[in-house]
């Protein structure tokens, strides 16, 4: 039976802390990258399947298709979901995707988003959309990589 084993905000989506870190700690062996630009930039599909360790499966979706496909059954995977922005997640939440914990990872700052917790930065609607994703029971926690002692996003939120 498939499982979610990490659901992670990060605006880089595959990069070397995921490749390295998070896939041998939740013993991920299946990518899925839920973001309506990537669904739609081949280009940019390709770098992101370069990327994948062999032996790691990688599925890109828009949010529709995404949510969809991690309601299904897939299997034996191990499944680690990275999406860009908390608004995913609410989104995946809402369509029926049970999500037990959110991890927090990279969120850079831009013109909308300031300071929320050391390096990671969050505009005043995706702290509305925080406490959204934990009001439906979804636990939310600041996480950088697994070896990061855990950080509630909650508390956070006060």
């Amino acid at each position: 039976m498939s499982k979610i084993v990490l659901a992670r905000i990060d605006d880089r989506l595959i990069h070397g802390q995921v490749m390295t870190a998070w896939l041998q700690y939740t013993d991920g062996n299946h990518i899925v990258i839920v973001d309506n630009g990537t669904a739609q930039d081949s280009f940019l599909q390709t770098v992101m399947k370069m990327s994948v360790p062999q032996g790691v499966k990688l599925d890109i979706f828009n949010e529709t298709d995404g949510a969809q496909f991690l309601q299904a059954e897939h299997g034996q995977d191990n499944i680690i979901i990275l999406a860009k922005t908390p608004e995913v997640y609410l989104d995946l939440i809402e369509a029926g995707v049970k999500l037990d914990e959110i991890i927090v990872g990279g969120m850079g700052a831009n013109g909308q988003r300031k300071k929320f917790y050391k390096n990671i930065s969050a505009s005043p609607s995706e702290r509305e959309t925080f406490q959204k994703i934990i009001d439906h029971g979804t636990t939310m926690k600041v996480r950088i990589v697994p070896s990061d002692n855990a950080t509630d996003v909650e508390g956070l939120l006060k």
